[in-house]
C-alpha cells in the first residue's frame, strides 16, 4: 500500500483536554471531525498510550481547542511531545473551566467545543471517541492551523502516537549539503536546517549546527543540543 496518499487527507490541529478530580491533561490532536449537526456530535482519535486517553475513559468528557496559525512551536511541542504523566502542561497556560469542568486551552485558540462521551470504537492502537457537544464558542479571529501548514510551513513532525504518524517520514525540503548538514531532534523529530537557522532562539540563518551555543535547545520540545542527530 502506498501510504503517501494518506498525507493528501486534510486535517486541523487541536488541543484536546480531559480529566476530573484534580487530574487534568491536554494533548495535540489532528484527527477531529464533526459527525452530525442535530444533535451536534464530534469524533476524535486518541492513542491508547496517551494520558489523555486514560482521562477521557475516566471522566467520559473532553474539550477541543482549535489552534490558530499563529500558535508557536513551543506550545505545540509542550502538548504534542511531552507526557502529562511527567509535567503539568496546563500550569502556565491560559485556560478556563467549561460547563463539563474540563479545562479549555485559550492560548492561541480561535474556538472551542466541549463534549460528553456518547460512544467509542476500538481501532487497535487508537480509540475513536464520539461526543455530544454541550457547549462551544468562538475565541479568536485568526485563521485555523491545518496539519499541512504545520508540517510544510512550520516544519513540524507527527508524534509517534499520532494517528497520522508514518515511520521514516520523507522530508519535503531540499537535500542537505556536506558543508551545512541538517540535524534532527531525537525526541520530537524537529529538523534544524542551517539555511533557516532558529531566529526565535537567537540563531541566525546560515549558522551551522556545530556553531550553535551548547545552551541552545530544541524550539519545539526543549530537548538539549546533545539530543540531536545528524540527518
Amino acid at each position: 500500500m502506498n501510504k503517501v496518499v494518506l498525507r493528501k487527507i486534510t486535517y486541523g490541529l487541536y488541543i484536546i483536554s480531559s480529566g476530573r478530580d484534580g487530574k487534568f491533561n491536554g494533548q495535540i490532536g489532528n484527527t477531529m471531525f464533526q459527525v452530525t449537526t442535530d444533535p451536534a456530535t464530534i469524533a476524535i482519535s486518541i492513542n491508547k498510550e496517551n494520558y489523555t486517553h486514560e482521562l477521557i475513559k475516566l471522566s467520559r468528557k473532553f474539550s477541543v481547542s482549535i489552534l490558530a496559525k499563529t500558535a508557536p512551536m513551543t506550545l505545540i511541542g509542550l502538548f504534542g511531545f511531552k507526557s502529562g504523566r511527567d509535567v503539568n502542561k496546563l500550569q502556565n497556560i491560559k485556560i478556563k473551566t467549561g460547563v463539563t469542568n474540563v479545562p479549555i486551552v485559550l492560548d492561541y485558540s480561535i474556538g472551542y467545543l466541549e463534549a460528553e462521551l456518547m460512544s467509542e470504537l476500538d481501532c487497535g492502537s487508537h480509540t475513536i471517541f464520539v461526543g455530544r457537544v454541550v457547549d462551544a464558542d468562538v475565541t479568536g479571529n485568526d485563521e485555523p492551523m491545518t496539519y499541512d501548514y504545520y508540517h510544510n510551513v512550520k516544519g513540524g513532525k507527527a508524534s509517534k502516537n499520532a494517528p497520522t504518524y508514518v515511520k521514516d517520514e520523507p522530508d519535503v525540503k531540499q537535500e542537505q549539503t556536506a558543508t551545512a548538514a541538517r540535524y534532527v531532534c531525537s525526541v520530537c523529530g524537529y529538523v534544524y536546517d542551517p539555511v533557516n537557522g532558529d531566529p526565535d532562539g537567537g540563531v541566525a540563518p546560515g549558522t551551522r549546527f556545530e556553531d550553535i551555543p551548547e545552551s541552545w535547545v530544541c524550539p519545539v520540545c526543549g530537548a538539549a543540543k546533545t539530543q540531536f542527530e545528524k540527518e
